[in-house]
This record gives C-alpha cells, sequence and structure tokens, in this order.
C-alpha cells in the first residue's frame, strides 16, 4: 500500500504532500490500524526512490496531526475513533440536524441580478456620483492611512455617528445624539440586534402583513412568536383585543413608507402605538424604509421623533440612498438603553468598513449626499410617473396602484383569478423581476394577490413595453 510508487510529475502536489495523504487515507479508511507500525524511514525512502527527508517530513507531519505516534522503536499508527462508514445506498436519506427556528423561514423571490427590470428594492446603480465617491475614499485612505487597518470602535465610527445624528434630526426629525447611532452592516444586522438585544425566546413580536420578509427572517431566528398584523390604507392596524390577547415585545412597522403597500401611519396611530407600547413594556422597531425618496410635497417626519423618550428603535439604511453592496446601516437606541446595552453591543460587534465609513462621513458632511438625494428624488418622481401613464394606458385587466408617492416601487392589487406567483415567474424568463405581493404575507389572504413593481434600476422608455410584456403574461394565467 505505501510501497507504490509516488506521481513524480512535476505538476502534482509535492511529494511529501502525496505521501502524507497516502498514509493519513490508510489510516482513516483502516488499512492501518492503531497499534501498526510504519516502515523506517529510510526503508520507505529506497522503496519509493525518494529522499529520506521526504518521508520524515510526511512522518513528522502525521504526528503533529496526531495520526502516528514515534517511539524508541519506531513510528506506530495512534488509536483514533472513526466515524461509521457511509453507506453506498442509505435506506432514506435523513436531514441535517439545525435549528428547528430555521425551518420557520420562508424563501423570498428567486435572486435575480441588480440590472433585472423592475425588480423592487434596487436602486438606480448608473446614476451613482462615483468619481465623488472615490474622491471620498481617497481621502479616506490619505487622512486615516494605516491606523484604520485595525478593528474600529465596535459601535462605529464616531465621525459617522456624529453625521448620521446630525442628518436624521434635520432631514427626518429624530431626537438623538451620536452616543445613541449604532452604525450595523445594513438595515438586516439593525433587525437582528434589536431581536437579541430585547427579546426573550418564546417573547411574541408583530409584524405588518404583508410585509418585509427580513423583519420576520429576523425574529424567526430570535425564536419569537410572530403575530402577522394587518395593514390597510392607514398603516397598521391594532386593536385593544390585540393588546389584551396577545401582547407584543417587539412591534416591527414602516410607519413613513409601508413596505410593500405603501400606506403612512396616520399620526393617531402612531401616538397610540407609542402610548400603548410605553403601557405594555413593549418595544417598537421603526424601519424607515424609502422615507429619503418622497415625490410629493414635504417629507413625513419619524415616529421616533414625535415624542421625548419614545419606545422606539430606530433603523435605517444606507443600501438605497447610496448602493446596496456598501453594506452600511445603522441603529438608533433610545437613551434610556444606552447604559444596559454598551456592554452587550461591544462584545457582540467589532467594527469594521472603517475606510468606506469615514467616507461617508465626509460625502455626508460636504453635502454631496443630500445633492445625490436631491437628483435622485427627481430621477424617481419622474420614472414613478411614467410606469402610472404606462400601467394605465396599457394594463389590460382589473387593478389598483398602490405604493404611494414615495420610494423605489408601485404595488399592483390584482383579482385572485390572475395569480401573481404565476405571473412572476412566467417573467422571470422575458428578464422581468417584479415580486407576488403574496410572498410578503405570513398568510396570504385573496386580497394579497398582486405584484410589487420596482422602478428604480428601470429606465423610464422601457415602462410601456414591459407593462405590455406583463398585461399579456398576467392573461394567460388567468384561472378563472
Amino acid at each position: 500500500m505505501l510501497e507504490a510508487p509516488l506521481d513524480k510529475d512535476v505538476a502534482a502536489a509535492p511529494m511529501q504532500r502525496q505521501l502524507y495523504r497516502r498514509i493519513k487515507d490508510a489510516i482513516l479508511s483502516g488499512g492501518l490500524v492503531a497499534g501498526s507500525r510504519l516502515p523506517g524511514s529510510r526503508a520507505l525512502a529506497d522503496a519509493l526512490s525518494i529522499s529520506r527527508n521526504t518521508v520524515t517530513a510526511a512522518y513528522d507531519l502525521l504526528a503533529a496531526e496526531g495520526y502516528v505516534q514515534p517511539d524508541r522503536q519506531g513510528t506506530r499508527v495512534a488509536a483514533l475513533s472513526r466515524p461509521p462508514p457511509v453507506r453506498a445506498t442509505p435506506a432514506a436519506p435523513s436531514a441535517p440536524l439545525i435549528a428547528q427556528r430555521l425551518a420557520r423561514i420562508q424563501p423570498s423571490a428567486p435572486r435575480t441580478a441588480a440590472s433585472v427590470v423592475l425588480r423592487p428594492g434596487v436602486p438606480a446603480l448608473s446614476h451613482f456620483p462615483l468619481a465623488a465617491w472615490r474622491r471620498a475614499l481617497d481621502r479616506a485612505l490619505r487622512h486615516a492611512g494605516a491606523a484604520a487597518l485595525g478593528y474600529g470602535d465596535p459601535l462605529g465610527e464616531p465621525a459617522l455617528r456624529t453625521a448620521i445624528a446630525r442628518h436624521l434630526s434635520m432631514a427626518r426629525g429624530v431626537r438623538c445624539d451620536p452616543a445613541q447611532v449604532i452604525i450595523t452592516e445594513g438595515a438586516q444586522e439593525a433587525l437582528l440586534l434589536c431581536v437579541r438585544l430585547l427579546s426573550n425566546p418564546g417573547d411574541t413580536g408583530w409584524v405588518e402583513d404583508p410585509g418585509y420578509r427580513g423583519a420576520k427572517a429576523a425574529m424567526h431566528a430570535g425564536d419569537l412568536r410572530i403575530v402577522p398584523m394587518r395593514v390597510d390604507g392607514d398603516g397598521l392596524v391594532v386593536t385593544e383585543d390585540d393588546w389584551k390577547t396577545r401582547p407584543p415585545r417587539l412591534i416591527y412597522t414602516t410607519p413613513s413608507h409601508q413596505y410593500p403597500a405603501g400606506a403612512v401611519l396616520t399620526v393617531a396611530r402612531r401616538l397610540e402605538l407609542i402610548a400603548q407600547a410605553r403601557r405594555r413594556q413593549a418595544w417598537i422597531i421603526e424601519d424607515d424604509y424609502d422615507s429619503e425618496f418622497r415625490h410629493a410635497g414635504e417629507s413625513i417626519g419619524a415616529m421616533q421623533g414625535l415624542v421625548e423618550q419614545a419606545p422606539v428603535l430606530y433603523v435605517g439604511t444606507f443600501s438605497k440612498t447610496m448602493f446596496p453592496s456598501l453594506r452600511l446601516g445603522f441603529l438608533v437606541l433610545p437613551a434610556v438603553l444606552l447604559a444596559p446595552m454598551q456592554i452587550p453591543l461591544e462584545e457582540m460587534l467589532r467594527g469594521g468598513h472603517r475606510y468606506e465609513q469615514l467616507a461617508l462621513a465626509e460625502f455626508i458632511e460636504s453635502g454631496q449626499f443630500s445633492r445625490h438625494l436631491g437628483r435622485m428624488r427627481r430621477l424617481y418622481r419622474d420614472r414613478q410617473q411614467a410606469l402610472r401613464d404606462a400601467l394605465q394606458r396599457h394594463l389590460r385587466l382589473p387593478h389598483a396602484i398602490e405604493g404611494g408617492h414615495c420610494g423605489l416601487h408601485l404595488t399592483l392589487r390584482l383579482p385572485a383569478c390572475y395569480p401573481d406567483r404565476k405571473i412572476a415567474e412566467a417573467a422571470r424568463r422575458y428578464g422581468i423581476a417584479p415580486s407576488p405581493l403574496s410572498g410578503f404575507a405570513l398568510h396570504p389572504m385573496a386580497e394579497d394577490n398582486g405584484l410589487v413593481l420596482g422602478y428604480g434600476n428601470t429606465p423610464a422608455e422601457l415602462f410601456e413595453p414591459l407593462v405590455r410584456r406583463l398585461s399579456l403574461l398576467a392573461r394567460a394565467a388567468d384561472i378563472s
């Protein structure tokens, strides 16, 4: 077994590595049993026509990893506990043991490239000011130097936390100082932090339904009992009976632009939600989704800033306002949580993306960020109107348009005879990527049938042919 010639071709692995692997495989397969003695290094070298140093090096590596044990009489195979052999044709394949909570996380829509048209949630990447961003990165590299190669503040670069706090105060009416701002790897990490920091397995979490799938995934990962809460034209619907019969620990909402239906949570509902959360010792997670891109009138202020010391954790991301691969978001903690959360956050987070954080801080403070947002608002406003016009002219079936005058998408409600998942699947074959509305609901109802159409990444001149194609696909899917 060991005396078979080694491969001496120059393209093969080094002979030391070949010999090591051959002996290791023989030990693991049982060909070399525990206690058996290996040939002496000189004898094996002569048998294989290789140098004794090669054999010695292979034996030394096997000994270092515990496969063999050298002693005065030579080198013996160590006693190892081997796993049972894998049968060639198992009677029944068994699933790997994973956390049970993971089975409750449902798949989202199939992944598609960012360039695919009508995909929701993708900004106009070709309009991002790359030259200005490159200059900001260059300045960050030049000024921070090698010092920023190490771990930074686990809670985020102070310069970025300060810039975000100032921007949120002016643009969103958020009440915070830089110490309350925690930098995260996108909004999803912020949601996971909320669940980890403020809930225990078995606690109840309310989520909008239909609503953001990432919030549901974060709560499932925390082993929460998820209660889907319906939404209407005024946002999240909560009754007194809900508070009595299924009181939550966490409440997830998108009050400024409900995702995906687009409703704005009314101030009366906001104030009632805050008051009840205080009374019941619950926490509200406010995901300020798409709030920067309001196309009509003044921007809707954040719920967090409505009253002092609101029990609201404010979540935001730069995936839409900058670009998705930046992977920077933030979480604004209520001041009352700063002291108890300081040590857990410092132990759970490590800091990173330091040059990107510093560049983003400079991008915000220099005014580049605000100018970029202004340009994008105008672009998205024009694209949304163009999509509305195309739907009105070319969608030849009953429908209702939702989504408000904000964000990067519109939502179509369709009669149940036009199955949204079937239409979306057919559209993907033509390089079109709308999301089925029913996929955003934990327990879809008849009214949750429709399509979520992203217009952020799609030029306006394409909307008419795309809508005509969708109209044909919808009629072909008709099951009435």
